[in-house]
């Protein structure tokens, strides 16, 4: 089975965001959580003030994003699993896609044989799929992910342009 390619570069051209997820790309899960800055530093209460203007917003932003971009991840993946944990009914479609989709997976192609009943893989992929399409749409898939977004994109632009760069950054930003 190939590898899923997702073409970033469409994605970030349009929103000027080209060597944003060039990192992204050659990191591995382990290495990327391995810059995880420490809670008192992520929530530090005295770094917290209302920036001046527009320009200090986006510097802010750009600083951020790329100096805790682990945390961010971290709290995407908390809110990820706070809302399949408060929407069960989704949280049961993904089970039972992924649990009927391994069973019939074992099977290898062979048929299902219980007692006198017989059901081909066809026959199983086409009930699990009438059995979680109207669960799903029961479920409100699109509802869950666009709250995950919303919620996912105030916390953390929130945090970003509210959250004052270090004064060593301020330096270095003269210096160049």
């Amino acid at each position: 089975m190939s590898r899923l390619s997702i073409p970033l570069d469409v994605l970030t051209s349009r929103l000027n965001l080209s060597g944003r997820f060039d990192s992204v790309r050659s990191q591995s899960i382990t290495s990327r959580f391995a810059n995880l800055k420490p809670i008192s530093e992520f929530l530090d209460l005295k770094r917290i003030s209302k920036p001046a203007n527009f320009g200090e917003v986006q510097s802010r932003v750009n600083y951020n994003l790329g100096y805790f971009s682990s945390n961010y991840a971290v709290v995407f993946v908390m809110l990820s699993i706070y809302s399949l944990l408060t929407n069960l009914t989704l949280l049961f479609v993904i089970f039972l896609v992924i649990g009927g989709m391994w069973g019939i997976g074992k099977l290898q192609g062979n048929d299902l044989e219980i007692g006198t009943f017989r059901a081909t893989t066809s026959q199983l992929y086409t009930t699990l799929l009438v059995i979680s399409v109207p669960l799903a749409i029961i479920a409100s898939p699109f509802a869950t992910v666009l709250w995950l977004i919303g919620a996912s994109g105030v916390t953390i632009l929130g945090h970003a342009t509210f959250m004052d760069k270090p004064i060593e950054s301020a330096f270095s930003e003269e210096a160049v």
